[in-house]
């Protein structure tokens, strides 16, 4: 099963940026798809970046243009590049790892089977 270890995160003020890192380990092919999810006191938990293993990504909505994931060269390790972040970013940040490559799974609400979870980084965004 893949180990996942986030890192960063942090308080800043709107407007800012911060970068999630996410190292993963205990697994020998690079086919998993890695993502990352949010989830703010009193919600539910939602999908926010997916990235595959030849690359492609895909964005929640709210995100779009200002938050990018991306892979490390090793493949491994992968990030989230927050921009331009909003009081409504405020969340515990989960990277995520997965087989599937399935908007149900990412975006659609269907994570709680997802195969791999990191422990939860905070991101606090002040007004």
């Amino acid at each position: 099963q893949v180990q996942l270890v986030e890192l960063g995160g942090g308080s800043v003020p709107a407007g800012g940026s911060l970068r999630l890192s996410c190292a993963a380990s205990g697994y020998n092919d690079s086919s998993y798809v890695m993502g990352w999810f949010r989830q703010a006191p009193g919600k539910e938990r939602e999908g926010v970046a997916v990235i595959t293993s030849d690359g492609k990504t895909n964005y929640a909505d709210s995100v779009k243009g200002r938050f990018t994931i991306s892979r490390g060269n090793a493949k491994n390790n992968f990030y989230l590049q927050m921009n331009s972040l909003k009081p409504e970013d405020t969340a515990m940040y989960y990277c995520a790892a997965d087989r599937r490559n399935l908007w149900r799974v990412w975006f659609g609400g269907g994570h709680n089977d997802i195969a791999s979870w990191g422990q939860g980084t905070q991101v606090t965004v002040s007004s």
